[in-house]
């Protein structure tokens, strides 16, 4: 009796262990694949003032954008965005920015998500007084930092890009200079899976 009453006991406890520990791994793991869209308001510097010369402009520029983040893994994210900033024009120039690249997680915490981005893609730009305007190559570096609200929500705290726009304009020697738009922007998006 004491033989079958010691087995029928250890038997409980090894059946409850195995299927703890099978609720707590099954628990703690949660797929890396996420994506998120938002939207956000933006304010940039267009490093140009009008005369088809590269220089600080006289005003910033304000607009609004959207962008989607899609997380595959951990290391794997991947950001696009486009960005229009149409508003507190100087003469009339405006920039518009379409953008995708690789975008890399920074030591994550519950509560902060810092990010590095390297996006490529075109800008678009109105010259002055409507004179003309072009698509040219758009390069940007930049990173900031996600908190996540909710389970859905998450706010982007800030978000600083420097663009580069290689050979913006071309001179009689083949030489071009390189328009440096800068700035930031703040947004909130909605987690869809």
């Amino acid at each position: 009796m004491k033989k079958t009453a010691l087995f029928f006991l250890l038997s409980v406890l090894c059946v409850g262990t195995i299927e703890t520990q099978a609720q707590v791994v099954f628990s703690a793991t949660r797929p890396d694949r996420a994506l998120n869209v938002g939207l956000m308001g933006s304010l940039f510097q267009p490093d140009y003032s009008g005369n088809g010369v590269a220089q600080t402009g006289p005003q910033d520029l304000l607009g609004w954008g959207a962008y989607v983040d899609l997380r595959l893994t951990h290391w794997i994210q991947i950001e696009g965005e486009g960005r229009w900033m149409r508003f507190n024009k100087y003469e009339n120039i405006y920039e518009d920015n379409y953008l995708v690249g690789p975008r890399v997680p920074i030591h994550e915490t519950r509560r902060f998500k810092p990010y590095a981005k390297a996006l490529f893609g075109w800008g678009k730009m109105n010259l002055q007084y409507n004179y003309g305007y072009g698509h040219f190559s758009d390069i940007a570096l930049g990173g900031g930092v996600d908190v996540p609200l909710t389970r859905k929500l998450t706010l982007r705290a800030f978000d600083f890009e420097y663009q580069l726009w290689p050979n913006w304009t071309a001179t009689a020697t083949g030489t071009g200079s390189t328009l440096k738009p800068y700035g930031g922007s703040v947004g909130l998006s909605y987690r869809v899976f």
